[in-house]
């Protein structure tokens, strides 16, 4: 059964953002497939340093939640990263997270988000919200992580939980992404086991400087 793990990175545990993943957990569970939220809670979490330890170690010099992430990770077959919105963006502690998972992750053998899906869930109480959709896209667009829509915009609107419960519209998108996930979690263990190979990688990767 295909495992999804879905990222709280609001440092409410039970706020806005968690309702919306929690729509998404009920559709998915109804769907055959399992998940789990990802509390990041509320603990200061580093940005990157720059020291590039983890293209030795193969996990961040800084052993904070960052590596319990990315030790779990793994064992999912499919990514949700949900977030409140801060300034028309994704809030900080998600972004430092991100940053550091997915740049110590791309030094690891096999990868683990390479090729499968993930979408971006964002809460807000009136706006900034594709603004930070489209920011979260960017690690999975880096990835190569099919990204999974709604019909819509992932997101839903709320001072509070209750409120964001009063949204029918974004609960709905909940759903459908909750849905599209499933069903492409299903094709792809389909094509698996009908032998469809994966896309051929080349085997080193161009880095190109354009200050010459």
């Amino acid at each position: 059964m295909s495992r999804v793990l879905l990222v709280n990175g609001s440092p409410h545990k039970e706020c806005c953002t968690y309702t919306a993943l929690n729509v998404i957990r009920e559709t998915l569970k109804e769907e055959g497939i399992e998940s789990e939220i990802f509390w990041l809670g509320t603990k200061p979490v580093s940005g990157c340093t720059a020291c590039r330890s983890c293209s030795k170690t193969g996990e961040c010099v800084i052993d904070d939640i960052v590596n319990e992430f990315t030790k779990k990770a793994p064992e999912f077959d499919g990514f949700i990263f949900g977030s409140p919105v801060y300034y028309s963006g994704m809030n900080g502690t998600l972004m430092s997270f991100m940053d550091r998972v997915f740049f110590s992750s791309g030094r690891k053998d096999p990868h683990p988000f390479r090729y499968k899906p993930a979408a971006a869930v964002v809460s807000a109480r009136r706006a900034g919200t594709t603004s930070a959709i489209d920011q979260i896209n960017k690690y999975f667009l880096h990835q190569q992580m099919p990204i999974i829509s709604s019909r819509y915009w992932n997101m839903v609107h709320g001072n509070n939980a209750e409120e964001v419960l009063q949204d029918e519209e974004g609960l709905q998108i909940m759903r459908v992404l909750a849905r599209n996930m499933a069903w492409f979690l299903k094709l792809k263990e389909a094509g698996e086991k009908a032998g469809v190979p994966y896309p051929k990688e080349e085997e080193v990767r161009k880095s190109t400087n354009f200050i010459r």
